[in-house]
């Protein structure tokens, strides 16, 4: 069911893109367009005991399902919720003798939705599952192989007494799923851990530079304006992170979502020449800027192998590296020295080793600040976590000032009732605090702030994740 206001949007038929949808009325960065609970959705395979299946929240215990022993829950409540979505499920699992892969259990649950409700539009939904795109004609060899092992799995795992789809249907859920299928994140908005259908958030075209962003929060999916909308405007959201050339971005939609972007940013190649910047004076030669991309894009191969082996030291030590051979060559703002420097700082924070860490945390946030939407979601976080290594490092003002900027990017991606925001909201408060004493006497704020961290243990910081900036949608690896 879909919560909130409809009466916002109206689906209309986009120049090249097909449908979309468009303001009914005027907006404002922060305000929420609409809310959207999930169609149907589920946990990723490699999360079914950490995460509740209702809610979609990370726990520390979890109450299992007493008849097919899989699906977890954070209380009777959520266990309750669940039922109708669960009954069907608990017993083809059963029956089956194993848990299938989440896109077979998206699919399914989709289509016990379908068989208690019909095809039609769902209360508040302007779009029905049977409208929303498959794409099943633009897969790849690949693609085809991996459908055809889904919908054999599928039938094996499908009950004979629930209502029998034909093949052709059965292959569009999993064309919608691995078009439409949008990224559930936990509570504090930090992991992804689920995959979902929500039929209107399907209407929203792609821009590079979007008006919009989508956040999940407290179970629902909400629309968030980044700035001013007028009324009768197409409603965008970005399917793929910003950060990348525009040729490349092309490449990276065409591939996952099967469309030609043509968004003013990638036409006009919008902030290419930052991406791929250079030093001014001296400037390096094409060769050496060439030989300078491919040295990095061998280093980021070589580090995504040790940090999928824990191997972190040698992650710094090859991050160091590649920092010093660039630093001649590359401009700050430069894709190739950025994704170096997001990786390095995170690692060392990690590691505990936050002076070092604060340094190249403060080079990322200065050249993100020149690429990206002020009010883009991935920044703010990036922000945050860069204000809390220079916190952690004793640069109390500029870890404030961080914070700060972080809040603020925020509350209009996130809302003030996100955890993450609220979060986010008592270290602001905390930081001004000491701030505040800092500038009173500095000598006092360092000598209580040892005391304090020695009768308490540091923070650890979360062990560093090898997975690249989620994408909008979900796409089966």
């Amino acid at each position: 069911m879909t919560i909130g206001r409809m009466e916002n949007v109206e689906v209309f038929a986009a120049e090249g893109k097909g449908r979309g949808l468009k303001a009914t009325k005027e907006f404002w960065a922060a305000d929420v367009i609409f809310a959207e609970r999930a169609y149907s959705a589920v946990v990723f395979d490699s999360l079914v005991n950490f995460v509740c299946h209702t809610c979609f929240k990370r726990q520390e215990k979890l109450h299992r399902c007493g008849q097919c022993k899989f699906a977890h829950y954070c209380d009777r409540t959520c266990q309750k919720d669940a039922w109708l979505n669960h009954k069907n499920e608990c017993s083809a699992i059963k029956r089956y003798g194993k848990v299938p892969n989440e896109n077979i259990r998206l699919a399914a649950r989709i289509m016990w939705r379908v068989e208690r409700e019909g095809t039609g539009l769902t209360e508040g939904c302007l779009v029905s599952v049977d409208d929303l795109q498959n794409h099943v004609e633009h897969f790849g060899e690949e693609e085809q192989k991996e459908l055809r092992v889904d919908m054999d799995t599928f039938l094996q795992y499908w009950p004979p007494q629930s209502q029998q789809f034909s093949m052709q249907y059965i292959s569009h859920i999993f064309g919608v799923i691995n078009c439409n299928g949008f990224t559930l994140s936990d509570q504090r908005g930090l992991q992804a851990v689920g995959v979902g259908i929500f039929p209107n958030l399907g209407l929203v075209n792609h821009d590079c530079w979007p008006n919009c962003t989508v956040i999940f929060n407290n179970g629902k999916i909400e629309l968030r304006a980044l700035g001013k909308i007028s009324e009768g405007e197409e409603l965008t959201v970005s399917y793929i992170d910003f950060l990348n050339v525009s040729e490349e971005r092309k490449r990276q939609l065409k591939k996952q979502y099967y469309f030609d972007c043509t968004c003013e940013h990638c036409q006009k190649k919008l902030k290419d020449n930052l991406f791929l910047g250079v030093k001014d004076n001296p400037k390096p030669s094409q060769e050496v800027v060439k030989e300078m991309i491919q040295f990095s894009k061998d280093t980021l191969e070589k580090i995504d192998k040790a940090r999928s082996e824990g191997l972190y030291h040698e992650v710094v030590k090859l991050c160091r590296e590649c920092l010093q051979k660039q630093e001649p060559v590359f401009a700050d703002t430069n894709i190739y020295m950025l994704r170096i420097l997001s990786i390095v700082s995170e690692v060392l924070s990690y590691l505990q080793a936050f002076e070092e860490a604060s340094d190249y945390a403060r080079r990322m946030v200065d050249g993100y600040m020149k690429l990206y939407h002020p009010n883009n979601a991935q920044l703010g976080m990036a922000v945050m976590r860069a204000g809390l290594t220079n916190w952690h490092a004793g640069n109390i003002e500029v870890g404030h000032g961080m914070i700060c900027k972080a809040y603020a990017i925020l509350l209009v991606t996130h809302g003030p009732s996100h955890p993450i925001t609220k979060d986010l909201e008592a270290m602001r408060v905390q930081t001004e605090m000491e701030l505040r004493m800092f500038r009173q006497n500095e000598f006092m704020y360092y000598k209580m702030r040892e005391a304090a961290l020695n009768n308490q243990p540091m923070q650890v910081m979360a062990e560093p994740s090898n997975e690249p900036a989620s994408a909008l949608f979900h796409k089966k690896q």
